[in-house]
């Protein structure tokens, strides 16, 4: 019932109070965004949802434009100021999300949507974490967030996905809150690595099987 018909409501309900209760947050970020960093103050990148369904995720953008004498685009630890730092730090980069939720592409608490080009590397186990919809945060997050490994983080997606609770989602919300102002659990995306590169690795030595083309 829960999972079915109420979450659907209660991230409408969350989603719309937190646009205009917060919209004084968003016109203040957008404006800091725009002189800080440039344009467009809204990133929008492609990313899987329920039913690995392709939906564009919107966030505040948190990197430069600067390229180099050849007009390439600078790697992404040259491109993150201080001030894009903290927008990821304190999670106020991933604000314009809830206008992902009023659509529908996402919920409040759900596995976070990762990149699309990691989907061809899941084990079908792991496609199980697009049974639901994506979350703004989710049991992963409060339980390690970007400084876990890979392989935790896809465990505690699927074992949400299993066990869908109003008390578990309102636990996450918490457990969330506390951790982005105490600004645990984060680590660069330098240090985290990419999915795929962890994935063929463990291909190549036979620790999970590679799928069939």
């Amino acid at each position: 019932m829960y999972r079915k018909y109420v979450k659907r409501f209660l991230d409408i309900i969350c989603a719309f109070l937190a646009l205009i209760v917060f919209s004084w947050l968003y016109i203040i970020i957008a404006v800091l965004v725009r002189v800080k960093l440039g344009s467009p103050v809204i990133f929008k990148q492609k990313r899987p949802g329920k039913g690995e369904k392709i939906f564009e995720l919107c966030k505040f953008r948190s990197m430069t434009n600067e390229r180099d004498e050849k007009g390439n685009l600078l790697p992404d630890s040259d491109r993150l100021p201080k001030f894009g730092k903290i927008l990821r730090a304190t999670s106020l980069d991933e604000l314009p999300e809830a206008w992902n939720i009023l659509k529908g592409d996402m919920s409040v608490v759900g596995p976070r949507p990762w990149a699309v080009s990691y989907l061809k590397y899941f084990t079908p186990e792991e496609h199980r974490r697009h049974e639901v919809r994506p979350g703004l945060t989710g049991l992963a997050q409060v339980n390690g967030r970007t400084a876990s490994d890979w392989d935790e983080r896809l465990k505690y997606d699927i074992d949400y996905v299993d066990n869908v609770t109003f008390i578990s989602d309102c636990k996450i919300i918490i457990l969330t809150v506390k951790k982005v102002f105490a600004h645990e659990g984060i680590v660069g995306a330098e240090e985290q690595g990419n999915f795929y590169d962890y994935r063929e690795k463990q291909w190549e030595s036979g620790i999970v099987p590679k799928p069939e083309e």
